[in-house]
């Protein structure tokens, strides 16, 4: 029997949650993506992979996929971030990149962004040597899926984590108090990122998902960018 994973960054690599059906196998974490997934594979083999990180970096100007994903949060927009272009995320420094996505985009570059740009690039190497489908996912358009309407309460907030760990046992996904080595290095928001993006992947795996855009948008550099949600059809 397969299983599926979800993964979110953290501060010192990568985090994990390996689902099977409504079972959670467990906690994964890694420096790098492939040591995740590699982790992960000890579980069960591995039959989709769902991330809380852009795919399809944009060359000049915003996604459709960031767009549409903004539109199903309405009064949390601001959660969704305009995924960086291409030539900034591989500048050498933040003012490099701020320079350079001022003058492509029209638009500068947070630190933040800048930041997650190492991340960016990494899954979008990973993507060439994967083997099974790696989709885009964003947690919070999941839960707001998962709710009815967005999560009122940030996800860093206590109410905040105990709403969206309650949505992910409502769909049979308890993620357990223990979670080993990943559980000491990544943060709560993240486990219930990774845990909101295992949802999707088994969704995905099922057939009951749809992109935004649809059908996803070609990128001029490789593949095509798309954020993936529950489809209600």
């Amino acid at each position: 029997m397969s299983a599926v994973l979800g993964l979110d960054g953290c501060k010192a690599g990568w985090i994990g949650i390996v689902l099977s059906d409504d079972e959670v196998l467990g906690a994964v974490f890694g420096g790098t993506v492939d040591h995740v997934v590699a982790a992960a594979e000890r579980f069960r083999p591995i039959a989709v992979i769902a991330i809380d990180i852009p795919i399809g970096i944009p060359e000049a100007g915003p996604r459709q996929a960031d767009a549409l994903a903004r539109q199903m949060l309405p009064g949390k927009a601001s959660s969704v971030f305009n995924t960086p272009i291409r030539a900034a995320i591989e500048s050498a420094t933040h003012a490099e990149a701020n320079e350079v996505s001022q003058r492509l985009s029209g638009k500068g570059l947070s630190a933040q962004s800048y930041a997650l740009g190492k991340k960016i690039l990494e899954i979008d190497g990973y993507l060439a040597r994967a083997t099974v489908p790696v989709i885009e996912i964003h947690p919070e358009v999941a839960f707001a899926q998962m709710n009815g309407v967005p999560v009122p309460c940030s996800k860093k907030t206590w109410a905040g984590h105990e709403r969206r760990r309650a949505l992910l046992a409502d769909q049979g996904i308890v993620v357990p108090s223990e979670l080993g080595d990943a559980g000491a290095y990544a943060a709560v928001d993240d486990v219930l990122d990774a845990a909101a993006a295992a949802w999707i992947a088994r969704l995905h795996l099922a057939g009951n998902t749809r992109s935004l855009p649809g059908p996803p948008e070609p990128m001029s550099h490789q593949g095509t960018g798309a954020i993936w949600v529950r489809d209600r059809a």
